[in-house]
């Protein structure tokens, strides 16, 4: 991983030191994003939700990743989250007090524990994403899709090929901004300007991903004779550790909610 790749810190730097969870594989990575994620549908409660999120934030030091670069790439999960718990809040089946109704709205104390409890399981779903995938290597990822999932490669090579021009959006963004600031027309209509830069940018995507095309293409990316890979990507133990861990996890997050009596079922 080089410092570009690496997350930067509070402090400007960037932390290159391999943390424990870079040696998970990829694939394992998404298996246990899966483990993390799946259970907590079981149940719409408070209890599964915190539990969850507190011990997924404990592994923090596992991952490499400090504790405001988390915050700050979970902050439009927590800003979008309340969203989510509209829907609760308003049109749940009411149950006890009803504080206000108006035609099929109706906020009441179960409707207003559901709408928290969905807000919160948000939050864990999310959380589990950024904590695995925050520094996994685009080259990793496909290497792993490819040698271990037994992915074609031609789709997993389409995929990387397409997630390493990701980054250059943004700095065609920037471009184009300093471009027309300094023709004098970037400082007024802020709204016809990012409609008039979201189409400039789409051209560009269309004609970078055309060119991209055409030279994978040429060097025989689509052809369908079997690949060498360059950089073998293998299964160890420490993959089954963290499958174990992720069980741990939900197993004491649902385990929680059952023995202090909230846990809902999904469809009760």
């Amino acid at each position: 991983m080089t410092a570009v790749d690496a997350p930067a810190m509070h402090d400007g730097t960037y932390d290159t030191r391999r943390a424990w969870l870079d040696g998970v594989n990829p694939v394992t990575k998404i298996v246990l994003a899966l483990l993390l994620s799946v259970p907590l549908f079981a149940s719409i409660d408070v209890t599964s939700a915190l539990v969850a999120i507190a011990l997924q934030l404990a592994c923090i030091p596992l991952t490499g990743l400090g504790a405001l670069t988390v915050l700050k790439r979970m902050l439009p999960i927590i800003v979008f989250a309340p969203v989510a718990g509209v829907s609760m809040l308003l049109y749940a089946e009411p149950g006890g007090t009803v504080y206000w109704s108006f035609w099929y709205a109706t906020i009441s104390d179960e409707s207003i524990a559901l709408a928290v409890a969905v807000c919160l399981r948000v939050i864990a779903l999310g959380l589990p994403t950024i904590l695995l995938f925050g520094r996994t290597d685009p080259t990793e990822l496909a290497d792993a899709l490819a040698q271990v999932a037994k992915l074609p490669s031609r789709f997993v090579l389409g995929v990387l090929a397409g997630t390493r021009t990701l980054g250059l959006f943004l700095d065609d963004w920037r471009s184009m901004q300093l471009a027309r600031r300094a023709r004098g027309v970037g400082d007024t209509g802020a709204v016809r300007r990012f409609f008039s830069m979201a189409f400039v940018l789409l051209v560009f995507a269309v004609r970078r991903g055309t060119k991209l095309a055409m030279a994978m293409e040429a060097r025989g990316f689509g052809s369908g004779i079997p690949r060498t890979w360059a950089r073998p990507s293998r299964l160890h133990p420490r993959d089954a550790l963290a499958l174990l861990g992720g069980i741990a996890i939900m197993a004491l997050a649902i385990g929680a909610a059952v023995a202090v009596g909230t846990f809902r079922f999904v469809w009760s």
